[in-house]
């Protein structure tokens, strides 16, 4: 099999990126213009290829086309999900807002449409990479989840802000769990409402939406400014690192 890889020769040392796109012209201007930028550039031109080598190699982050023929970028993403947590930043065509919405529910970390900037793409890259490198939240010796001045005990149901405790309903509490645990990812409405109750809700359901309204106040939380939660816009929420935003 051909290799397609293309790799920066002066920058051996660089961060590994993995372009997985049938465009070999959007492929090379990519590479063109990261490589300056400290980034050691691999290229697979097919699904196929593409998950094969991300599931081989170490990689910091993965830009992938949504549409290519046979295996496209939805599969490889899904695959990928299984057993892989790489920043995957997406490309799709014009902005399309329903291939945004699958992407982000099957794990992508952010989308770009193919008109992009040069200027961009390197801002959404390194914004997918930091919130990966750095922990959304850590647990400590007491089993106690914490992101900055919040502090969550699941054993005892409590939770604290500045050392302060918060009187969550359980709901509230359930959610706010589950938005930690999603490891700065996009929790859809839907994945919440399931991740906090036994039944099912119908996807179109906003009574989430209510829910994290109450749970922002209680945190101090400004919606336009948001330390915790933010609102990504027609899909669902993210929780930010705690009060590093």
């Amino acid at each position: 099999m051909k290799d397609h890889s293309v790799r920066n020769p002066e920058t051996t040392q660089g961060r590994p990126l993995l372009v997985i796109d049938d465009d070999k012209k959007l492929c090379a201007l990519i590479h063109e213009y990261l490589a300056p930028h400290g980034w050691q550039v691999d290229i697979r031109h097919n699904g196929t290829d593409g998950l094969a080598t991300a599931l081989t190699s170490t990689y910091e982050a993965i830009i992938l086309d949504v549409m290519m023929p046979g295996m496209d970028g939805f599969e490889v993403l899904k695959e990928l999900r299984k057993t892989s947590n790489t920043p995957v930043l997406m490309l799709t065509a014009m902005g399309d807002e329903a291939d945004r919405i699958v992407g982000l529910e099957l794990g992508a970390d952010d989308y770009l449409p193919k008109t992009f900037s040069s200027r961009e793409l390197l801002a959404r890259l390194r914004a997918v990479t930091r919130r990966s490198s750095t922990a959304v939240f850590s647990q400590d010796s007491s089993g106690d989840l914490v992101a900055g001045p919040l502090r969550i005990n699941e054993e005892s149901h409590s939770a604290s802000l500045n050392e302060q405790p918060l009187d969550l309903t359980l709901l509230e509490f359930a959610i706010l769990v589950s938005l930690m645990k999603s490891n700065g990812r996009v929790k859809s409405r839907e994945d919440l409402l399931e991740d906090v109750s036994e039944r099912r809700f119908d996807i179109f359901d906003r009574s989430i939406d209510v829910h994290i309204s109450q749970l922002r106040k209680k945190l101090n939380d400004d919606p336009k400014q948001p330390t915790f939660i933010t609102t990504i816009r027609g899909i669902g929420y993210r929780f930010e690192e705690g009060g590093h935003s």
